[in-house]
């Protein structure tokens, strides 16, 4: 993982939209509502986030301990660093090489796992770096039927089904104590325009935000689901998540 895992468009779309964009923005809500449910943390909790890319879940991780955080780009990096206020560590996956055995309460790999040709190695890394007793969140693109361009310029290896990301964790020294989906409310939407751009042979890569009342619109209800992460199993999703702990 010594080399960029998205094409050079993916991060500039990321610095240019991160804090506007419908699917960060909600993705944030959802994702700190299932870490208070599912994840219990002490209060000088130390974290990590593996693959932060510009840094824009870090204030949100930020309101649950102090996080450190690793990208592998560089131009990500430094724009990473300016959010966090001081450095962003580059170790790749699987090695993260420098960073230190059994120091965090919780590791946070949010569409990271799909980049990872072993990402069974990946997640022993993880393992590794984590308290005994700490946690991994994870989240990650749902179902190999809906591979598009989107996936292509996001370097993707795969994308997971519910059963082969049990599967990955079984396998792994972490134990799975909780696996959903999420982006659920949005799926048969996604999974029309997905069919339909197959039927016109048109499969692309847009990574811009659309007009402001849809991305208004798209966020209110992809949000709607910080209500109920956790709680009750969502039906099938865009993504998974997955919540595991070291031994």
């Amino acid at each position: 993982m010594g080399f960029p895992l998205m094409d050079r468009s993916v991060y500039e779309a990321m610095a240019e939209h991160d804090e506007r964009h419908w699917w960060y923005r909600a993705r944030r809500e959802v994702v700190a509502a299932l870490i208070r449910r599912k994840v219990t943390l002490p209060k000088d909790a130390q974290l990590l986030e593996i693959g932060c890319g510009t840094g824009h879940n870090l204030a949100m991780l930020g309101e649950f301990g102090s996080v450190d955080a690793l990208e592998v780009d560089a131009i990500a990096r430094e724009l990473a660093e300016e959010r966090l206020g001081h450095k962003v560590l580059s170790s790749p996956l699987p090695e993260l090489k420098g960073v230190p055995s059994d120091r965090y309460d919780m590791v946070a790999a949010l569409d990271v796992v799909e980049h990872i040709s072993d990402d069974r190695a990946a997640l022993e890394g993880i393992a590794r770096v984590l308290k005994p007793g700490g946690k991994l969140l994870v989240t990650a693109p749902a179902h190999q039927w809906m591979w598009s361009a989107h996936d292509v310029v996001n370097h993707h290896q795969r994308r997971y089904s519910k059963a082969a990301l049990t599967r990955l964790f079984e396998q792994s020294p972490l134990k799975l104590e909780s696996i959903g989906y999420l982006n659920s409310l949005l799926f048969p939407v996604a999974m029309a325009e997905r069919l339909a751009s197959k039927l016109r042979g048109k499969d692309d890569a847009n990574l811009a935000p659309p007009a402001e009342p849809i991305n208004q619109a798209l966020e209110r209800i992809f949000a709607l689901e910080r209500r109920v992460i956790g709680r009750v199993p969502l039906p099938p999703g865009l993504s998974l998540f997955a919540v595991a702990s070291a031994t």
